[in-house]
C-alpha cells in the first residue's frame, strides 16, 4: 500500500501542475481587475494608475506573471495580496481551520444521520419509515443551500425567540460570541445553522444512495449463505452487506468533495463565517488575483488528498483488495 500511495502522490503533481495554468488563465480572464474601482476615481489620475500597474507587475505578458507566481509557489510563497497588503499564505492559515472546522463538522453530521437512514429503509424497503424518508430526501435534495440557508436564518434568527431573552435561537455572525472566543460551546452553538444547511442535502443524497446499495447486496448470493449459516439478521446486515455496500459511498463521497467545498463558500457567506470561502468572495468582488489563486490551489490541493485517503480507505475497509 506504500508504494501505491507514493505513485498516486508523485501522479499528482502534473496534474496540480495543469490546474495552476488553467486556474491562473480563468482568473485572468475574468472582466475588471484589482484597479477597477481605482480608475472609477477622479482624484486619481491614470499616471497613478499606470505606476501601480507596473509596481505589482500587471503589465507583465501573462506567461512572465504565471513564471513569476508559480515560482513563488514552488517555495511555499502565495504572493501577497492586492487589496489587504499582506501574505495569501498569511490570510489562508487563519481562514483554513475554520473551513476545516464548517465542513468537517457537515461531513461527520452528514455521515451520522445519513448512514443509519439508509441501513434502516433498506431493512424495511416500502414501509411507512422508507415513504416518510424518501419524501423528505427528495424536498432535501431539492433545496439549493443558499435558499435553505436564508430559510434558517429567517426561522430560528428573525421569527423564532427564546420565550426568556426574547435573544435569537441561534446565532447567524461569525464563529463565536464577543467575548468568548475560544469557547468550544459557544462554537457549537454558532455551527448549528451552518451545519444544517450544508449538511441536509448530502443526508439526502447518501442515505438514498445507501439505501438502493443495501438493497443490491441483499440479493447477492453471499448474503443467502450467511443467513443459511445461521447468522443473526442483525450480524448480516451490519458484518457482511454494510461492508460491501459501504464501497460504492466512499467512491461517491470522494467525487462529491469539490461540491461539498463549493457548497461552504455560500454557506460562510450567507451565516459570515470567517473561513476561506469567505475570503474567496471578498476577493473575487475585490479581483485579488494572488489571494483567489491562492485560495483555489489550496482547495484543488485538498481535493486531491482526500481523493488519495478515500482509494487507501478501501483497503482498510475491504481487506480483499490489493494495491500494486
Amino acid at each position: 500500500m506504500q508504494t501505491y500511495a507514493l505513485r498516486r502522490v508523485l501522479q499528482t503533481i502534473p496534474i496540480l501542475f495543469i490546474i495552476s495554468i488553467l486556474l491562473f488563465l480563468m482568473v485572468r480572464a475574468a472582466p475588471g481587475g484589482p484597479l477597477t474601482a481605482a480608475r472609477r476615481n477622479p482624484n486619481i489620475s491614470k499616471e497613478q494608475i499606470e505606476a501601480i500597474e507596473e509596481k505589482l507587475g500587471l503589465n507583465d505578458p501573462l506567461p512572465v506573471q504565471y513564471g513569476r507566481w508559480l515560482g513563488g509557489l514552488l517555495q511555499g510563497d502565495l504572493g501577497e495580496s492586492i487589496k489587504f497588503r499582506r501574505p495569501v499564505s498569511d490570510m489562508i492559515a487563519e481562514r483554513i481551520p475554520n473551513t476545516l472546522i464548517l465542513v468537517g463538522a457537515s461531513f461527520l453530521v452528514t455521515l451520522l444521520v445519513a448512514v443509519p437512514i439508509g441501513i434502516w429503509s433498506a431493512r424495511k424497503p416500502y414501509s411507512f419509515f422508507d415513504y416518510a424518508v424518501t419524501t423528505i430526501t427528495f424536498i432535501g435534495q431539492a433545496i439549493p443551500v443558499y435558499w435553505l440557508g436564508l430559510g434558517l436564518i429567517i426561522i430560528f434568527y428573525v421569527t423564532l425567540k427564546n420565550p426568556i431573552t426574547d435573544l435569537p435561537l441561534f446565532p447567524v455572525g461569525g464563529m463565536n460570541t464577543r467575548g468568548k472566543e475560544g469557547d468550544i460551546l459557544d462554537t457549537l452553538w454558532h455551527l448549528v445553522l451552518p451545519v444544517t444547511a450544508l449538511s441536509l442535502g448530502w443526508i439526502a443524497w447518501y442515505s438514498r444512495f445507501l439505501r438502493s446499495s443495501m438493497l443490491d447486496v441483499m440479493h447477492q448470493d453471499y448474503i443467502r449463505t450467511a443467513r443459511a449459516k445461521g447468522l443473526t439478521e442483525r450480524w448480516v446486515y451490519y458484518k457482511h452487506a454494510l461492508q460491501n455496500a459501504i464501497l460504492p459511498l466512499v467512491t461517491l463521497i470522494a467525487l462529491d468533495l469539490p461540491s461539498l467545498f463549493a457548497g461552504a463558500l455560500f454557506v460562510e457567506t450567507i451565516f459570515s463565517w470567517p473561513g476561506m470561502g469567505r475570503l474567496f468572495w471578498d476577493a473575487a468582488k475585490g479581483r485579488d488575483y494572488p489571494v483567489l489563486l491562492g485560495v483555489v490551489m489550496i482547495t484543488a490541493v485538498l481535493i486531491i488528498v482526500c481523493n488519495i485517503l478515500a482509494d487507501l480507505a478501501y483497503g482498510w475497509l475491504d481487506p480483499q483488495i490489493k494495491y500494486e
